[in-house]
């Protein structure tokens, strides 16, 4: 369970620090897609090129995931912003 939690919130970190283009539609809007960045995230280990391919992949979605109440904290993180910045993937402004 606490692993679980661990991997939504990395997730929401990741979403948020990307942020960028807020129009992307529903269905390609997928948070468990940046599972794949919960170390770096959670445990502040460096990005993987899957973790960094994911984040740009949903770009998209990022204002969209900023917006939500379940992922709004995790995203304006100092760990999620520096995620996206080690990815070199511009920080949004939503």
């Amino acid at each position: 369970m606490a692993k679980a939690v661990a991997v939504a919130v990395l997730v929401a970190l990741l979403l948020v620090a990307a942020a960028g283009a807020g129009g992307a539609a529903a269905q390609q809007c997928d948070a468990s897609g940046l599972a794949v960045c919960a170390p770096a995230i959670i445990g502040g280990a460096a990005p993987t090129g899957g973790c960094c391919t994911s984040l740009r992949a949903q770009q998209g979605c990022f204002c969209q995931y900023a917006r939500n109440p379940a992922y709004s904290s995790y995203i304006n993180s100092p760990g999620a912003r520096g995620l996206l910045t080690a990815c070199g993937i511009a920080i949004p402004r939503c």
